[in-house]
């Protein structure tokens, strides 16, 4: 199976967007580059579900574009689905999509594609890793991310620091109430308004 990564856009002092859900001036770098990412330099992976045609730092294009193409699967609340709209049925990455809900896939929305709907975390991560193979899950930061934290599903932790600070708003780790342990960061990037980070999880 591949690796389960926790993964987001995140402020200085642990927020990925705020009371609101505006990610505000987190996804700026995503933008203010001169190096094309994604899909033919066109690709729309942004959280928050706009974006037009990602121009990143150098540096961070190196780092950005291999990751993106280890995803194999998405895991997503059914929060971050709802204010994305799925993107339209067209994931940033990937091939598939799982959303963590209670309720299922909208009734006759798109129909095509790959999204599917479970209840609960482990089930989520069960049903991600048997469509994505020896390839990544990528799980969205935040309440969801955070559950399949302290359920011992993740095995590595990436951040993409942007030097903002919220004060308050949506927290990376959601609502983890206990502590983990991560090793050093085994990838450390300076991008342009962003470092990017991953550590691993001590099992």
């Amino acid at each position: 199976m591949g690796t389960v990564i926790m993964h987001d856009v995140v402020s200085l002092d642990g927020f990925i967007a705020d009371e609101h859900d505006d990610v505000g001036p987190l996804h700026e770098w995503y933008f203010s580059g001169d190096t094309p990412i994604g899909a033919e330099g066109d690709q729309q992976y942004d959280h928050s579900g706009v974006g037009n045609g990602f121009k990143v730092s150098r540096a961070s294009a190196r780092y950005v574009g291999p990751m993106w193409e280890s995803i194999g699967t998405i895991v997503m609340g059914r929060r971050f689905f709802d204010l994305t709209n799925g993107w339209e049925g067209h994931q940033p990455a990937g091939d598939h999509v799982v959303v963590v809900s209670h309720r299922p896939k909208p009734e006759g929305w798109h129909p095509e594609a790959s999204f599917h709907f479970v209840d609960g975390v482990t089930a989520a991560i069960d049903k991600a890793q048997e469509l994505a193979g020896e390839r990544v899950v990528a799980v969205s930061a935040g309440e969801v991310g955070g559950q399949v934290l302290a359920a011992g599903l993740v095995d590595e932790v990436a951040m993409d620091v942007v030097p903002v600070v919220f004060g308050r708003g949506r927290r990376y780790f959601g609502n983890v109430d206990k502590q983990f342990l991560l090793e050093d960061p085994h990838v450390v990037v300076k991008g342009d308004r962003v470092l990017h980070l991953r550590y691993k999880v001590r099992s």
